[in-house]
Order: C-alpha cells, then sequence, then structure tokens
C-alpha cells in the first residue's frame, strides 16, 4: 500500500529551525507533484509549499525566504527545511503527493496524504 510518513517535528525556540522528511512508499513518486500543508485547530489546511517532478516550486507568502522544499526522487523523499521560525509556523504539518498534471493541483486534488508531524515553535 501506498504509504507518505512525515519526520522532523518536534518544539524549538523562535528563530530556530527544522527539517521535515516526508518518506514515500508503495510507489514511485518522480512523476508527482509533491507538496507541504499545514494545519491548526480551527483552521483550514493551507499550502506550505509545493514542488513538481521538473523542480518548480511555489511558497506561501507567509513562508517565502524561510522555508525551501526539495526532493531526493531516487530516495522518493521531499523535505521541508524551516529556518527563522516563528510562533504562528506552529501546526500540524502534512506531506501530500497529487498525480502528474501540468498545473500545480489544488488541495482537493492531492491524492496522497501523510499523517502529520507537529511543529511547535515556543517565543
Amino acid at each position: 500500500q501506498v504509504h507518505l510518513v512525515e519526520s522532523g517535528g518536534g518544539l524549538v525556540q523562535a528563530g530556530g529551525s527544522l527539517r521535515l522528511s516526508c518518506a514515500a512508499s508503495g510507489r514511485t513518486f518522480s512523476n508527482y507533484f509533491m507538496a507541504w500543508f499545514r494545519q491548526t485547530p480551527g483552521k483550514q489546511r493551507e499550502l506550505v509549499a509545493a514542488i513538481s517532478s521538473g523542480g518548480i516550486i511555489v511558497y506561501a507568502d507567509s513562508v517565502k525566504g524561510r522555508f525551501t522544499i526539495s526532493r531526493d526522487n531516487a530516495k522518493n523523499t521531499v523535505f521541508l527545511q524551516m529556518n527563522s521560525l516563528k510562533p504562528e509556523d506552529t501546526a500540524v504539518y502534512y506531506c501530500a503527493a497529487s498525480p502528474p498534471g501540468n498545473r500545480f493541483p489544488r488541495l482537493y486534488e492531492y491524492e496522497y496524504w501523510g499523517q502529520g508531524t507537529q511543529v511547535t515553535i515556543s517565543s
């Protein structure tokens, strides 16, 4: 069965860094869009960053200049490097995968989702 498993979350102070990993198994995702979303209780899930199979990247305005998404297709893994973390970055972070297409997918188009990893930033 296909699985996406996030890791790397934790508790850090404001200004610190975390590196999230999403390990995929069950199929090859090299041709898929991969993305990171985050969600806080009471709020809608929001896109953090996404990367196409060809390496084109989009970021939420709130994380531009601080977060970096990358992928290692040989290892079927996607990463999110988070620097200069702020308390408002606190959320559960999810990785997601969307089938190939010629446009970045909408949230509902992502086919596979991980279970999430908690990121908590203290002030």
